[in-house]
């Protein structure tokens, strides 16, 4: 969402998600609109000391400064909201946003970094203008850009797991009709609705990967239940507001337990299941670990940041 921040280096981008005890490390090269995807690198990190001082140690290992890098925040580092879109010219959409946002966040909108992002209106006839607004904490931001800094990086954009997964969506999706798309990895669920390359809809769900792997068979039992809930509810909800796009199917990436989730899923929902592959759209020779469903969750919004459009 933020960005860029800093000249652009080679072309392409390198995502580097800073995690709570490991840092993925992804990049994909360049390829026409309609090409197949070549992932060129997916690595992941133990942390050691700080971040900055792991960031270090990988720009040593791996030459980083030489490439342009974007970021990921974690859930619960920014604030995800759907709001409607102020009525002014498109250059004052992120100041009228902001201060529509003054009574909805814990902390002062003066100290707030914020981006927007359009949904589209097709599909919602009598519907309002709506827009996505992602805030961030001066803090949080200024806290990253410093740790690349530390470590000798520039840091060029700042992304989100829901953007990041909309860029992998769109390359699975049927030209003028809706996809969702459900990752659930060790930072829970998240759901998206795509069309066309454009996101119309999210939603969070409080059941992680590591939930999901160490709960005993009748606890797992009951997050399926909660998960086929949650995921129908928002299928319902978004053939109320987009009753003009038609939803082909349901993908899933887990990193835990997914034939077992899927198993669940097919009977008890309105459209198809079908667990998301890359090899569907994707070429990545060097990296044999992908073919592994799990891994393939795991590392999925890293591989999404590195899809971010390569222009500013």
């Amino acid at each position: 969402m933020w960005g860029p921040l800093s000249k652009r280096r080679t072309p392409g981008w390198t995502a580097i998600d800073v995690l709570p005890q490991r840092v993925d490390v992804a990049r994909v090269a360049e390829a026409p609109e309609g090409a197949r995807l070549r992932i060129l690198a997916l690595d992941s990190f133990e942390r050691r000391g700080t971040a900055a001082d792991t960031l270090e140690a990988l720009r040593k290992s791996l030459g980083l400064q030489k490439h342009r890098c974007v970021t990921l925040l974690e859930p619960g580092a920014y604030q995800w909201q759907q709001l409607e879109t102020p009525d002014v010219p498109p250059e004052e959409m992120r100041d009228a946003t902001r201060w529509k946002l003054k009574d909805l966040l814990a902390y002062p909108v003066e100290n707030a970094t914020v981006d927007v992002l359009d949904i589209p209106a097709d599909g919602a006839a009598g519907r309002p203008r709506a827009l996505f607004a992602v805030t961030a904490e001066n803090g949080v931001v200024g806290g990253r850009m410093a740790d690349f800094a530390a470590a000798g990086l520039s840091l060029d954009a700042i992304d989100v797991p829901e953007t990041a997964q909309r860029n992998v969506a769109a390359r699975f999706e049927q030209e003028n009709r809706g996809l969702a798309l459900l990752v659930i990895n060790d930072g829970g669920g998240l759901l998206t609705f795509t069309r066309n390359g454009a996101l119309y809809a999210t939603r969070r769900i409080e059941i992680g990967a590591g939930q999901l792997a160490e709960a005993s068979q009748e606890r797992r039992e009951q997050m399926f239940e909660r998960i086929g809930l949650e995921l129908q509810r928002s299928i319902d909800n978004f053939d109320r507001q987009y009753g003009a796009i038609p939803l082909t199917r349901l993908l899933v990436a887990s990193a835990a337990v997914l034939d077992g989730l899927l198993d669940y899923l097919a009977p008890n929902l309105s459209i198809p299941v079908a667990a998301l592959d890359l090899a569907a759209v994707a070429d990545f020779p060097d990296v044999p670990e992908l073919a592994k469903p799990a891994r393939q969750a795991q590392c999925l919004h890293a591989i999404g940041a590195a899809l971010r459009p390569s222009s500013p």
